[in-house]
């Protein structure tokens, strides 16, 4: 009895029902215009909400390209640094190991008071040469190679009729590369055709 109390309460009695009706009912002329145009309209909005999801979908596969771009630039940077970080404090010593060459190279060795001062010197100057080679640094030693302007830098151009035309014949300062990429080219001497 409950239950049909309260369905009777929830809906409408006498004129109330009546009211309702009329208020639902559609005259029908308009009936079947309203629909088409309803139809339309919704077909309209499904058209631009399909639409807009498209475009957030094609914006949200950018959005998550450039996120990677940007990532894969920022392990590029790190890797590079690693690699390279130690460009600058290499150009600073090399220098060192250029003086160790040139003390070397103007040694008397025949005079045996400097054996002990030439072997020291060796032996530092071999020293700085592993360390720097541990750490991935080559020297470009191009003497009697043909010049290549990626590596070498020409310092003067002699006429030598011996070798062949565009020959690095002397070098006045080595070369090095860290890593595969040019730190100090090699200061050199090339050949030319004889005049």
């Amino acid at each position: 009895m409950a239950n049909e109390d309260k369905r009777e309460a929830q809906e409408p009695v006498g004129d109330a029902a009546e009211a309702q009706a009329a208020d639902t009912e559609v005259p029908e002329g308009q009936e079947q215009a309203g629909g088409e145009e309803t139809v339309e309209s919704l077909k309209a909005t499904i058209e631009s909400l399909n639409a807009a999801m498209d475009a957030a979908k094609e914006q949200v596969l950018r959005s998550q390209a450039e996120a990677q771009n940007a990532r894969i630039r920022a392990e590029k940077d790190v890797e590079k640094a690693h690699k390279f970080g130690q460009e600058k404090l290499l150009q600073d010593l090399l220098p060192v190991v250029d003086n160790l060459e040139r003390a070397l190279a103007s040694m008397d060795r025949d005079n045996a008071d400097f054996k002990s001062v030439i072997e020291g010197i060796e032996l530092t100057h071999k020293s700085f040469v592993d360390a720097l080679a541990k750490y991935n640094v080559e020297s470009v030693d191009p003497a009697g190679e043909p010049f290549d302007p990626e590596l070498h830098q020409a310092m003067t151009m002699v006429p030598n009729p011996d070798v062949e035309p565009n020959t690095v014949i002397e070098v006045f300062q080595k070369g090095y590369t860290l890593n595969g990429r040019l730190v100090r080219p090699a200061m050199v001497v090339v050949s030319k055709g004889a005049e």
